[in-house]
């Protein structure tokens, strides 16, 4: 056989030849397939490539191995039973390979060994063989989630994987979502091993035959579902449905994440939607060199209430993150009006490098109040030194417990503890609830602000920012809390005369998705009370003897079975004062004070400075916060150590 080359017109350069027997065209490979290859006992999987884009111990010839990962084990049996969010155990010497071949290709093993891609989708029995098929996800099925009894798509998180725990994604979303910090702001979160995706309630999905493994939530109010689904020639469609057993919402509570980053507001709206979470507070801010969702913000816009197209029931707001990385971050929610600028300030890591410091806190906090916005203080108390100052001079409206990407801690001790502090010295500062979520490894809502409306008001961002502001607030991870005293809730502060009195403290806990364990009083940071509950649903009360000036606040402990105990919610406080009683606590307020040196010592110091003018107007903002509190302290008769700078006469 001889092969003869003639050019018709100019020259024919020939870069290669091959010769073959193969089956079809030799170009042409087949549709996305899975393997799932066991290593020999005491063999370890390298997951590197090399140069090539190779791995060392499984290359394919005629094809391209796309992936190689665990594979993760679900449990199978108890599926149905177990709870969400349930993470897999990862099987390190058993990997799901991803490839794409042509039929006549050939798997080449570490061993030198090698496997037919056609005997191996075609089951051929190979006793030597560390391959197995996997059941190709080639059934197209529309999966839609309804209400119960109704008939329409409400928007979830939705998981499904496959007999091998394979994740299976529907057509639109991604397979493999990446969770690095801003290289994915796509409507995914991946909790480890465990990847989820928020669909709008209806979705097209690819499907093995056979048995498949869903996973659909959709916040604290609706009972999570976990269902085996059979999948054969004949499915077409499956319809779920989903059963709202608790119903703070419709008794004027409304959900938000106060602390969202990246997003884009549309995407926001869903994953709130999808998560039971009506307000998103997604917020624009600098990351050195790097400004982030600025472009969303206008000063004026609510998405997703009827005047722009939406429902009215899920929200979102684009307010700004302001930020020193010394002095501490800012968030500034719902105020109108051109952005608050600069977005951040100091220098690196929040700002560029070389950026002085020409703007404080307090004087961020001033701004969005002009303009009717709310004042957080985020992931409370970091980074701590000027919360101090401007809880002091009064210019907060809330701090913020934070989750970040951890779903099982809880609600942070320290975080705790420090708010105890304030509140300890009759600063009535209310509690919300933010993510920070930066990637794919957050999920909005994770933990969630519960705020309540006024009875006579309709929901609105702006009746959000009013009831929050009324501190009639929880925060919580799973559990929802209803907490009186004496009939006043949450954020009240009420008067008592110099005998003080029994106070009646009445309370009702429920949750749906984190089994409880224990309710707590806490007095003046104190358990006052203690009593166990069922892990769904209990009230209670209990009679409070006060004789002096006090706070007053509800705290929820729960845990899964394979989790640690955690504080899983915790109402804002109800602060009492009695006739000739303060609420004050010395220690807590040397400490207060010592934040506040803090703040002026960095200015002082290490701070860049703007200009002389600036940072005299800058350290007199400190100096008012500081005698505010030093001067409260020598009304309560306390003597209190100095730091040089602040010694005075009439401690001589």
């Amino acid at each position: 056989m001889s092969l003869r080359f003639e050019p018709v017109i100019g020259t024919v350069i020939i870069s290669g030849l091959s010769v073959g027997d193969a089956c079809s065209m030799p170009l042409r490979w087949e549709e996305r397939r899975k393997a799932l290859f066991r290593m020999p006992a005491g063999s370890i999987f390298e997951p590197e490539l090399d140069l090539h884009s190779l791995f060392s111990q499984i290359q394919l010839d005629l094809g391209q191995v796309i992936s190689c990962s665990p594979l993760l084990e679900y449990p199978v049996g108890q599926w149905e039973s177990s709870r969400q969010n349930l993470q897999p155990e990862r099987k390190s010497g058993e990997i799901i390979v991803e490839y794409s071949a042509h039929p006549d290709a050939h798997f080449h093993l570490f061993n030198n060994s090698s496997v037919s891609v056609r005997e191996l989708e075609e089951g051929v029995e190979r006793a030597s063989s560390l391959l197995t098929s996997v059941m190709a996800a080639n059934k197209r099925v529309t999966l839609r989630i309804v209400e119960a009894g109704m008939n329409n798509p409400i928007p979830v998180k939705l998981h499904v994987h496959g007999p091998n725990g394979e994740y299976l994604a529907p057509l639109d979303r991604n397979r493999n979502p990446n969770p690095g910090w801003f290289q994915y702001y796509s409507n995914e979160f991946r909790h480890g091993d465990h990847l989820t995706t928020y669909i709008s309630g209806s979705t097209i999905i690819d499907l093995p035959l056979g048995d498949v493994y869903v996973e659909i939530t959709k916040g604290f109010e609706v009972k999570p579902i976990r269902k085996t689904l059979q999948i054969t020639s004949e499915t077409e469609a499956i319809t779920l449905e989903m059963e709202k057993v608790l119903h703070w919402r419709e008794r004027g509570w409304v959900t938000a994440d106060t602390h969202v980053h990246f997003l884009s507001p549309s995407t926001a709206m869903l994953e709130g939607a999808a998560e039971g979470v009506n307000v998103i507070n997604l917020l624009a801010s600098q990351w050195g060199e790097l400004m982030t969702n600025v472009g969303d913000f206008d000063g004026h816009t609510t998405f997703g209430t009827t005047a722009a197209g939406g429902s009215g029931e899920f929200l979102v707001r684009v307010g700004t993150e302001n930020r020193q990385h010394a002095l501490g971050h800012i968030s500034l929610l719902g105020y109108s009006g051109p952005m608050i600028l600069p977005l951040c300030s100091g220098g690196a890591d929040e700002s560029a490098i070389g950026d002085p410091v020409d703007v404080a806190l307090t004087e961020w906090a001033r701004q969005c109040r002009a303009k009717g916005g709310l004042v957080v203080l985020p992931h409370f108390p970091d980074p701590r030194l000027e919360n101090a100052a401007t809880i002091v001079l009064g210019e907060a409206d809330a701090v913020e417990m934070c989750s970040f990407t951890d779903l099982y801690s809880g609600i942070d001790p320290y975080s705790l503890s420090d708010w105890y502090r304030y509140l300890n010295n009759g600063y009535l500062i209310p509690a919300v609830a933010g993510t920070d979520k930066m990637s794919g490894r957050f999920a909005v809502g994770t933990i969630r602000t519960y705020a309540k409306i006024q009875n006579d008001h309709e929901f609105s961002y702006n009746t959000w920012m009013e009831a929050v502001r009324a501190g009639h607030t929880f925060v919580t991870y799973g559990p929802l809390i209803d907490f009186h005293v004496d009939g006043q809730r949450m954020g009240k502060r009420m008067k008592l005369k110099a005998s003080g009195g029994t106070l009646e403290v009445t309370w009702n806990v429920a949750s749906v998705t984190l089994p409880m364990t224990t309710v707590q009083l806490i007095v003046n940071g104190e358990v006052r009370e203690s009593r166990a509950v069922r892990p769904d649903e209990e009230s209670g009360s209990w009679s409070v003897r006060v004789d002096k000036s006090c706070c007053l606040a509800l705290l929820v402990r729960a845990k899964y079975d394979d989790k640690l105990e955690i504080i899983a919610a915790h109402a804002s406080p109800i602060m009492v004062d009695v006739e000739g009683s303060h609420l004050f606590a010395a220690a807590d307020a040397v400490t207060i004070l010592e934040q506040i040196e803090g703040s002026m010592a960095y200015i002082d110091t290490v701070g860049t400075r703007a200009n002389a003018k600036r940072y005299k107007e800058i350290r007199m903002i400190f100096q008012s916060a500081y005698r505010r509190l030093h001067n409260r302290m020598h009304e309560m008769g306390f003597d209190h150590p100095h730091s040089v700078k602040t010694h005075h006469h009439d401690h001589n």
